[in-house]
């Protein structure tokens, strides 16, 4: 007398669970990179009432002791036309400028001019109001 089990087990593996996990997590971790500010430099920034999320291409960080990034790579003063140059030279995008409060304006006009004259848009980064 055979005996047969009532419930038969299948050694297939169903993919079709994993791949709805692996789809969410690729759609959150999209989602929540676009609201991360990459800045090599740690930057105190001002505080705005309208403080808008860019995406962001090309970032600009000053530091209060007048330390400079382009794109998390620092850089002197002098190398910040050439660096951005680059960046730029095949699409026209937007330069976020990362600017510590307390660095005077002079060297933001500098930066923004650069980036004006390479025709890019420019926004200045700020941390909303608490």
């Amino acid at each position: 007398m055979a005996l047969q089990s009532k419930n038969k087990i299948e050694a297939a593996f169903s993919m079709s669970s994993m791949t709805d996990i692996i789809f969410l997590l690729l759609i959150f971790f999209m989602l929540t990179s676009s609201f991360i500010t990459p800045s090599g430099l740690p930057v105190n920034l001002p505080s705005s009432e309208a403080s808008d999320i860019v995406m962001q291409e090309v970032t600009v960080s000053i530091t209060k002791d007048l330390k400079y990034a382009v794109n998390d790579r620092q850089v002197s003063r002098n190398e910040i036309k050439e660096a951005l140059t680059t960046l730029l030279k095949e699409k026209k995008g937007y330069v976020v400028l990362h600017i510590d409060q307390e660095v005077p304006v002079e060297h933001l006009v500098e930066v923004g001019g650069i980036a004006a004259a390479l025709e890019a848009n420019v926004t200045i980064a700020t941390k909303p109001y608490k």
